[in-house]
């Protein structure tokens, strides 16, 4: 049988494994190298190596290697290769060159050197040219150039072979198949496997180390289910070899299937990613023999349904790029190590990340760790021993859960859950607020939002402590809530958000008593509902998130007034009074802030609840010297008006300074000039101080109303609204 020269490309890390199974897989290793095999045997092992291999990117058949200098002897030398063995002239081709030399300085250029090459030795043997088709090529020519060395291959696997084909779901941070299969190798799931030992995720995200583990287990082919392979268009290609192979695989798979395999279950506290999950077990075949699961790490225990022997615990936490998520995620890794100490005595444990540090917050002592490459991410995979606690050691943990001072606040959250929590559940609230430092020494605000797919976050407000109140007592008291509130809700720590709102005498330029500052950790935006409309909320970015949540009975009561109306919404932050008027029937609307990043989020606010751009018009510009601009060209414009201005600002972009008590009967007057005959105007703030002016009072008619919903009623001065007419109506 003829012998052929290969190179196995694999992520850098998983050499001397990947050597490990080549071997098992037929080939003679002939010398490994950083991220990649050379091995030599038939093409029935390179069939079964693509077939077969869990941790290699590529199999590559070596045609030549030979030395060059100029691009004139790479084109010589490509131009060389029969290639008319190799593709039909008509056929289609694509090309992967890497490297550069001091002639060769871009590996574009080398391509198109390479094409040209191969394209005139077709032309000239045949007549006929392939072309160029980077999705469905009957042939990958394969280049690397190290200095003067070029290596010519034909990429045997197509597609990289880390895409088995079931994945066709992911995850915010996936993990890649073949470093999946690495994890699993490294931390002995096979020998666990056959000894009937249990895998478990604690955060399985999409999957990928559940099904991997699965088709380790029931010995299946990682690319028996892929839709092709390089080599099947390949002129040299061997179909009743690769038949052969292909066959046997299918029977290995059906006698796999048919045993009992071990418990292999996942769990993440992100049920979005679990559909993904389950779309991808499902497209892999083995509904039935891996199951998920939506539980946040804080309830990560042995699954009670059946008996399961104690096996490995594997997971690839989060690990944060910026300082403050490292900061909220080791909370997240101490309450993981909690629960293992606390309910796995007698697991091993593998924690993949890319930040050690994070991964020693469990508490667990790594007996062994090996470095590994997340794509470009330096990694560790961390093993761990989980040993038999003492009864005093188990009761230590658990009071570690709670201390005596967060219990007391976790016992008001309930309490506010009984009260608070089935009142937003009867009138169909998903954004509301838990607990207003109901205990004045923890002085904090909770709301909860729940997003448009069901998802739970907890967006925590500190106050500023009184200057009598020691800095470390303050934290601690920070850390007592946060802990209360993971454990009540059944939170994992990246669905809270933490924020520390200072307050400046005189100098908030927006609503809610501190300027919007961005915050170290910056998170991804949400999409919630209120009474039918979507908004994006940013818990993280900003000191508030989006949504006045105070505010949601005035955008219900503008709702309730909008059918029909021409409205005008100014200072509207990110609109969605606007919103909530248009879906109430509003006509037309303008909304005006100078604030060009609202401008962009009630934009997406917008577009998200189907408002035409031409009725409903944003306009950036200082709200002071519009309505000044306003009263020479929109008297009488407007039907309903909502004027809900800072209580102070002294923004850059304003011409003057605006001072709500001082300026708030200009701004009325202003606003009333601009209303049609009977018209309305909502006049709100937030300044807890705030008197109405006098001759305002005097000069029309003016109603203070109480809009403050059951979450907000033990604060009544957060905000005061008033609604204004003529005096004639």
């Amino acid at each position: 049988m003829e012998e052929f020269q290969f190179t196995a490309t694999c992520p850098k890390g998983l050499e001397s494994l990947l050597v490990e199974e080549l071997r098992t897989l037929g080939a003679d290793i002939r010398r490994e190298q950083p991220a990649a095999v050379h091995f030599s045997g038939s093409l029935e092992v390179a069939y079964r190596c693509c077939l077969w291999s869990r941790l290699a990117n590529r199999i590559l058949l070596q045609l030549e290697q030979v030395r060059i200098s100029s691009a004139d002897d790479l084109y010589r030398a490509v131009a060389a290769q029969p290639w008319e063995q190799h593709i039909r002239p008509s056929g289609k081709l694509w090309l992967q060159f890497s490297g550069t030399n001091r002639e060769i300085r871009n590996s574009q250029f080398g391509a198109q050197k390479t094409k040209d090459a191969i394209v005139d030795r077709l032309r000239n043997q045949t007549g006929a040219r392939p072309t160029i088709d980077k999705h469905h090529p009957d042939l990958t020519v394969a280049l690397r150039l190290n200095r003067d060395r070029l290596d010519i291959a034909v990429d045997l696997s197509g597609d990289s072979l880390h895409k088995r084909g079931y994945r066709t779901h992911i995850g915010a941070a996936p993990l890649k198949e073949n470093l999946a299969a690495a994890l699993l190798l490294r931390s002995r799931w096979p020998q666990i496997a056959a000894d009937g030992g249990a895998l478990l995720d604690p955060m399985c995200g999409s999957g990928t180390i559940l099904i991997e583990a699965a088709m380790i287990a029931a010995d299946i082919a990682p690319g028996l289910f892929r839709e092709s392979f390089g080599f099947e268009r390949w002129l040299n290609h061997q179909s009743d070899i690769w038949n052969n192979l292909r066959e046997e695989a299918l029977q290995r798979r059906a006698a796999g299937m048919e045993k009992k395999l071990p418990e292999i279950r996942g769990y993440d506290a992100d049920a979005k990613v679990l559909f993904a999950a389950e779309a991808n077990i499902d497209r892999a075949g083995l509904e039935r023999q891996v199951r998920v699961s939506c539980r946040p790490v804080g309830s990560f225990k042995v699954p009670s349904h059946r008996e399961v022997k104690p096996g490995l615990v594997l997971t690839n936490p989060p690990y944060g790029e910026r300082l403050g998520e490292q900061e909220a995620l080791r909370e997240t890794y101490a309450e993981l190590g909690r629960q293992l100490k606390s309910e796995f005595a007698g697991w091993q444990v593998g924690v993949f990340t890319g930040n050690p540090e994070l991964g020693y917050s469990t508490g667990l002592r790594s007996h062994k760790h090996y470095q590994l490459y997340n794509g470009s991410i330096p990694s560790q995979l961390l093993l761990f021993q989980v040993h038999q606690q003492s009864e005093s050691g188990q009761a230590t943990d658990r009071a570690r859960k709670l201390s005596v001072e967060a219990e007391m606040v976790a016992n008001r959250l309930r309490k506010n859950l009984r009260t608070t929590g089935k009142w937003a559940n009867r009138n169909g609230v998903d954004c509301y607020r838990l607990y207003d430092a109901d205990l004045p020494e923890y002085s904090a605000a909770v709301d909860l939002y729940k997003t448009i797919d069901g998802t739970l976050y907890a967006h925590l407000q500190e106050y500023r402590p009184p200057a009598s109140i020691d800095e470390g007592k303050a934290r601690n008291r920070l850390r007592d809530l946060l802990r209360a509130v993971q454990c009540v809700l059944e939170l994992p720590r990246a669905n809270i958000s933490i924020k520390e709102r200072r307050r400046h005498s005189h100098k908030s330029g927006q609503k809610g008593g501190g300027q919007y500052q961005k915050q170290a950790k910056a998170g991804t935006t949400l999409w919630v509902r209120e009474y039918g409309a979507e908004f994006e909320v940013d818990l993280w970015s900003y000191l508030d998130t989006g949504l006045f949540l105070d505010h949601r009975p005035v955008r219900k009561y503008l709702r309730e007034l909008a059918s029909g109306k021409k409205f005008l919404n100014l200072f509207c932050y990110t609109a969605s009074a606007t919103v909530q008027a248009a879906r109430g029937g509003c006509v037309q609307s303008t909304s005006v802030d100078m604030s060009r990043t609202y401008q962009a989020w009630a934009a997406r606010n917008f577009r998200a609840n189907n408002m035409d751009p031409y009725k409903h018009q944003l306009v950036e510009a200082d709200c002071l010297q519009w309505l000044m601009s306003a009263q020479q060209n929109r008297k009488g414009h407007y039907d309903l008006i909502f004027l809900d201005p800072p209580s102070f600002s002294n923004s850059a972009k304003m011409r003057g300074v605006l001072d709500v008590q001082r300026d708030h009967g200009k701004l009325v007057r202003q606003c009333m000039a601009l209303l049609a005959p009977g018209g309305t105007l909502v006049f709100s703030n937030n300044l807890r101080s705030f008197r109405m002016d006098e001759d305002v009072i005097r000069d029309f008619s003016v109603k203070c109303l109480q809009l403050l919903d059951k979450d907000f009623q033990r604060n009544p001065k957060i905000h005061n609204v008033w609604e204004i007419r003529s005096a004639h109506q």
